[in-house]
Order: C-alpha cells, then sequence, then structure tokens
C-alpha cells in the first residue's frame, strides 16, 4: 500500500484532497501532528519517507521544501505555481495530448495546471495540434470564478463582509501581469502573450472560461467540424465536449461546480465563434485535477475518488 502525505492539508486544496484520500483503502495517508505542521525538518522527514507527497503551499514555502527533499523516489504533485514553467517538471494536465497520462504516471515531479490556465489550455490545445490556430495568433479571453479560488482570506472577505461592493462581479489582475500567463504561453507555445481578464464573484465555486475568435483567426473553419475536433480531442470522461442547446440562451459558470470534470462547447455564429470551458476551480481546477495526478502514479484508475 501506497504512502501518501498532504503538506498543507489545512488549506483550501489541501483539505479538499485531504477530506478524499482519507476514504480510500488503496493508499496510507500519513499525517502530521498539528504541532509540526510549521517544521521544515519534520515535513522533510515525512516526504522522503512516503511514496507520493502532495504540496499544498504557497509558492515560495513549495520551492524551498523542494530543494531540499533528499529522497528522489518521491514522488512530489505540486498544487502551487512555483514549478509549473520548470525544467524537469510535468505538467499536471492529463488530457494536454495523447502522451501525457504516461508522462505522468512516469515522473517524479509532477506540478498540477492552474485553475484558469487549465481552462485555457484545453480550448487552446487541440486547435493549435490540429493546426486550426497559428501560434502567432494574438488570443483575449476572460474568465469568471467562484471566490473560493482567492483562499481563505478572499472566502472570509465574502462570506463575513457586508461591502455592498462585493454583491457584484469584480475584475483583477488590472496590470495583465496574471501569474497563469507564463503557464498559458508555456504549455501552448503561443508566441504572444495572451490578453487575459479574471473576474471573481460572488458566489463559492464554480468556473468559466471564454474565448472568443473571428471565424477567419481559425482558418474559416465550420462550427460543426469545430466541435468534432473537441469530440475527437478529448476522449474520456473527465475532459468532454458539450453541446449547449440552441435554446439556451445562457452559460452558467457554477454548471459543473463540486464536480471535477469540464466540459467544452463551441457556440457564435457565421463571423464570431465563442468557446467556452465550464469546470470548477477547486475540481478539474485544482484538488480534482491534483488527484487525478495521484492516480496516474499509483497505477489506479484515474477517475478514482472523482465526483463526475
Amino acid at each position: 500500500m501506497k504512502k501518501v502525505f498532504i503538506d498543507g492539508s489545512v488549506g483550501i486544496t489541501g483539505l479538499k484532497i485531504y477530506n478524499r484520500l482519507s476514504k480510500r483503502k488503496d493508499l496510507k495517508l500519513v499525517e502530521i501532528e498539528e504541532q509540526h505542521r510549521k517544521n521544515l525538518n519534520k515535513r522533510l522527514d515525512i516526504i522522503n519517507n512516503v511514496d507520493v507527497a502532495i504540496l499544498c503551499l504557497p509558492d515560495e514555502a513549495s520551492k524551498e521544501i523542494v530543494s531540499k527533499v533528499s529522497n528522489n523516489n518521491t514522488v512530489i504533485i505540486d498544487t502551487s505555481s512555483a514549478h509549473r514553467v520548470s525544467n524537469g517538471w510535468v505538467y499536471g494536465l492529463p488530457q494536454l495530448n495523447k502522451n501525457q497520462k504516461l508522462n505522468i504516471k512516469n515522473s517524479k515531479r509532477i506540478s498540477v495546471a492552474g485553475c484558469h490556465a487549465c481552462g485555457i489550455i484545453s480550448i487552446i490545445n487541440p486547435l493549435i495540434e490540429n493546426n486550426i490556430l497559428k501560434k502567432d495568433e494574438y488570443i483575449t479571453f476572460f474568465s469568471i470564478t467562484g471566490y473560493s479560488g482567492g483562499g481563505k482570506e478572499m472566502i472570509k472577505k465574502y462570506e463575513n463582509n457586508s461591502d455592498n461592493l462585493l454583491k457584484a462581479p469584480m475584475v483583477y489582475a488590472l496590470e495583465q501581469n496574471h501569474k497563469h500567463l507564463k503557464e498559458i504561453q508555456s504549455v501552448t507555445k503561443l508566441e504572444n502573450v495572451p490578453i487575459f481578464t479574471p473576474i471573481v464573484s460572488n458566489f463559492y465555486s464554480g468556473m468559466q472560461v471564454v474565448v472568443s475568435f473571428r471565424k477567419k483567426q481559425l482558418q474559416n473553419i465550420e462550427i460543426s467540424n469545430l466541435k468534432k475536433i473537441y469530440m475527437n480531442f478529448y476522449n474520456d470522461n473527465i475532459i468532454k465536449y458539450t453541446e449547449i442547446p440552441s435554446e439556451e440562451k445562457f452559460s452558467y459558470t457554477a454548471y459543473l461546480s463540486n464536480k471535477d470534470s469540464m466540459h467544452i462547447s463551441v457556440k457564435g455564429n457565421d463571423d464570431i465563434i465563442l468557446l467556452i470551458a465550464r469546470y470548477d476551480n477547486l475540481g478539474k481546477g485544482a484538488s480534482g485535477n491534483a488527484i487525478e495526478c495521484l492516480n496516474l502514479v499509483l497505477g489506479s484508475d484515474y477517475t478514482t475518488g472523482l465526483n463526475l
């Protein structure tokens, strides 16, 4: 039975992972005494003696502890953004391409995809792989997320504050320096940094990423053929193409709240195409994706413990 340790199990992502893994019978979850949670040496001792360590830490804390791990056989799955563009780390998005599940399974260092990045990469990558989208194209997209994506401080701010301004959506990363941009560009090989407008709103969890194109930017492809590209590219139960009925006038951001799957949809008209990814920022955008990577490392069915 493989031993797994969660470093940072009291945070939002770490706690969701802990609650899932603590119910499983196919692994041994190693825990640290509460008084030692911030003791670097105690944590390192555990990490060096388990099969898999899942890091749910701030970026700098993740970098520090990884640099001090001495057991090269310990698999590290990092949920922070500390190593997503680092050499020697495999990108933790199993549906990235046909080889990625095997790449993750065979890796000792896995960096889980960021929540916003997970959606835009899942939209863009099939287009690039099928030569529909040129790598030098300029991309503009926006993302709407629940406030849980901001961690404990933002959750507290929303749930314990009567500020009327928090009752309406907020745009952030106004300087266009969101940390996911490097990740997106590194993974997709886009030549130009995308323009990204992230929006947080007054609901707990859920996420929707929308990227828009003029049809000519996608080789004048017909919408019906574009849908087929996504259907053929994604063939598991985690990411899949889902039709939004023509009579449906809205695309709901909380559509897959509390789920670990992602639905990609195509809408638009003869000139403008909307590509939509809906999922949960805490599910496929965080803890669910981490567990998916863990399952691959353990040799388990990759859907084990997921809510699809």
